[in-house]
């Protein structure tokens, strides 16, 4: 493991990589801002589950793979794209709506609208193969050369950096929560959905005119 400052300097950096707008971003703040400051959190926390999923398999090699088959980076890439295409189409396409009641929403049904908020999250992030790659590039620059049991300080810092990443996330969720409770937003709450939409389309084709790595990526 890295020593205390390199750790805390792997914190640090970790910190403001996640506080950088991204989709991860978008998506909790457009979920706060239209559900409320749990349904961000709720959707921070599918985030945090989906990275989950890319640390494991990077330190299996899965990434390594990804990294270095442009196949396998093509077929993640179209698929992640799709989802994000898919999602800021809904939002660009959907009705206005009054402002939300968080109460209301409780008494109809929350429980399974934060089951979906959740799940979107994971996707959102699962489906993303640069998120792969940032671990893949990121983690191991902490990880001395010839170090025993390599992959095993890769899952540990990766989910340490995934841990960190919680309370930022939250930021995002009681930020955008604490915007829509001024009049101001809530009137605009249509238009902000259809701004987050063209935001997601942007992102959905970055992703799909993202070319594959042509040489394995990290150390």
């Amino acid at each position: 493991m890295p020593d205390l400052p390199h750790l805390l300097a792997f914190i640090a950096a970790g910190w403001l990589l996640n506080l950088t707008p991204g989709p991860d971003v978008l998506y909790i703040v457009s979920n706060s801002l239209r559900t409320g400051v749990r349904a961000g959190i709720v959707a921070g926390l599918g985030i945090t589950a989906g990275c989950f999923v890319h640390i494991i398999a990077a330190a299996v090699g899965v990434g390594t793979l990804m990294a270095t088959s442009a196949a396998a980076f093509t077929v993640l890439k179209v698929i992640g794209a799709a989802y994000l295409l898919y999602l800021g189409v809904r939002m660009v396409l959907s009705r206005p709506q009054p402002p939300a009641d968080l109460k209301a929403v409780a008494a109809a049904g929350g429980e399974r609208s934060l089951k979906v908020i959740f799940l979107g999250g994971f996707w959102t992030n699962v489906l993303n193969p640069k998120v792969a790659l940032f671990f893949l590039a990121f983690v191991p620059q902490f990880i001395a050369p010839g170090t025993e049991h390599a992959a095993l300080y890769f899952v540990l810092l990766g989910v340490l950096f995934n841990l960190n990443a919680i309370p930022v996330n939250v930021g995002w969720a009681l930020a955008a929560g604490w915007m829509a409770r001024r009049g101001a937003v809530q009137k605009g709450m249509h238009w902000l959905d259809r701004a987050a939409g063209v935001l997601f389309i942007g992102f959905g084709l970055k992703l799909a005119f993202t070319d594959a790595p042509a040489v394995p990526v990290g150390r």
